[in-house]
């Protein structure tokens, strides 16, 4: 069985993050992990700003 028969979903990792019991947790690992998660965000909205920035100029480009 080759690797491309099983494709890997993107969500995949988001799922099981979304899934994990928090109860089991302490408040200090919480702590950390809302600090990771937000880091991680930060990073998603920068690159999101990036490649609309990139969209747009080549719309302005393509416009003249």
């Amino acid at each position: 069985m080759d690797f491309e028969d099983h494709p890997v979903k993107k969500d995949a990792p988001l799922t099981a993050v979304e899934r994990e019991d928090l109860s089991t947790i302490s408040a200090e690992e919480l702590e950390t992990r809302v600090e990771r998660l937000q880091a991680e965000i930060d990073r998603t909205q920068k690159e999101m700003k990036a490649k609309k920035a990139s969209r747009e100029a080549a719309a302005a480009f393509f416009k003249s």
